[in-house]
């Protein structure tokens, strides 16, 4: 176990101190991209030769933010917004800001005007992302950002370097999936700040890098006996459930996470990139195949259904909706999801959480509660 727990602490460590591992790449001599929120195209990055880092905010007030954007923004870009203003992230080349919700479409103006020492880069992603159109315009869109990059002071990649690169996150994914499975079966093992720890380190960490990590630590996990848990199991759903304070309540209640749809979480490793002829196609296409998140046009619902089946196929007892603090979509969705639960019998709690908040008495009192009404069924 002394092993697996150094493992562990590893990641806690960089999940916990993203300043200095962006510092530990620059003094590398590393060109670093900053990659903000979901589904920036990394394989691009690193094809032009430059790491990318996750961005999604910080456990902080902001202060500075709030002459740029109105108090009723979510924290995540809040944050990211004061981390840029007060000299956290210098040293980047850039950073790449998505338009996924009318958040984001501001987010690239006032970068551009607040923090002008990091140049952006913008990315449109189709709308209609399943259509052969949407396909070809998130595609142009990629191959913008490919342009941008070599711009900026990156290689010029070409279809070989971006298939190499897709192939390297693709073997990043698929131990990030089966770390998921294996921690599940585990939950004395890793808790759910343990496996917030890991997934979210692998935003700040060269890929290779984190790839060889998790693997060995997908074997000490695997030779670990499956545990019977006599607490509760739930599957968790949002944009973001990052916060040590709301995972260590769900442990002091016997909670563990039998898995979760979180953009921040599984929903971003959940799908790999075809290799295709065309690897920036490929990249689009995996944006096509993607599910189970309100960021992206989803007519049919398919995230409830999708949230319904991770459900039974985890056997969880129920589901905590963590809502992001002013977030549109997420507010939207949230009807149909407790709708399709409730018609299914399966329990689900409604917590919000926002990065700028430092007290969750509110949410432990009610997480508490959960847990007691899904100890009595």
């Amino acid at each position: 176990m002394s092993e697996l727990s150094g493992l562990l602490g590893g990641f806690r460590e960089i999940a916990g101190d993203p300043k200095r591992q962006l510092d530990a790449l620059l003094s590398e001599g590393r060109k670093v991209v900053g990659c903000l929120t979901c589904f920036c195209p990394e394989e691009l990055v690193c094809a032009a030769g430059m790491t990318p880092f996750g961005i999604w905010g910080a456990d902080m007030e902001a202060t500075e933010s709030r002459r740029w954007f109105p108090a009723f923004i979510c924290s995540i870009l809040h944050t990211t917004l004061e981390m840029g203003i007060k000299g956290a992230l210098d040293g980047l080349t850039a950073i790449i800001v998505p338009k996924f919700c009318d958040s984001l479409k501001c987010m690239g103006a006032n970068w551009e005007s607040a923090v002008p020492g990091v140049p952006v880069i913008n990315v449109a992603h189709a709308q209609n992302r399943k259509i052969n159109a949407g396909i070809g315009f998130t595609s142009s869109q990629f191959r913008e950002v490919s342009r941008e990059l070599v711009r900026l002071g990156g290689e010029n990649a070409s279809d070989e370097d971006i298939s190499d690169a897709i192939r390297l996150l693709n073997r990043r994914r698929k131990v990030m999936r089966e770390f998921a499975r294996l921690a599940a079966g585990r939950p004395e093992a890793v808790p759910p700040g343990a496996r917030n720890d890991v997934i979210k380190s692998s935003y700040f960490m060269e890929a290779g890098v984190y790839t060889s990590k998790l693997t060995r630590l997908n074997g000490l996990l695997s030779a670990l006996p499956e545990q019977e848990w006599d607490g509760v199991r739930v599957v968790t759903t949002g944009i973001l459930a990052d916060s040590r304070e709301l995972l260590g309540i769900l442990e002091d209640n016997g909670i563990a996470i039998a898995g979760d749809q979180v953009l921040h979480e599984s929903v971003s490793f959940a799908e790999d990139v075809l290799e295709t002829g065309d690897p920036i196609a490929g990249l689009a296409k995996r944006m096509a195949a993607i599910e189970g998140t309100s960021l992206l046009f989803d007519p049919g619902k398919q995230r409830v259904n999708q949230l319904l089946s991770i459900v039974r196929e985890t056997s969880a007892d129920g589901v905590i909706f963590v809502l992001t603090k002013f977030c549109d979509p997420e507010e939207y969705d949230f009807v149909p999801v407790k709708q399709l639960l409730d018609n299914n019998d399966v329990p689900c709690l409604l917590i919000e959480v926002d990065r700028q908040t430092s007290g969750n008495e509110q949410a432990r009192t009610a997480i508490e509660a959960f847990a007691g009404i899904l100890r009595s069924r």
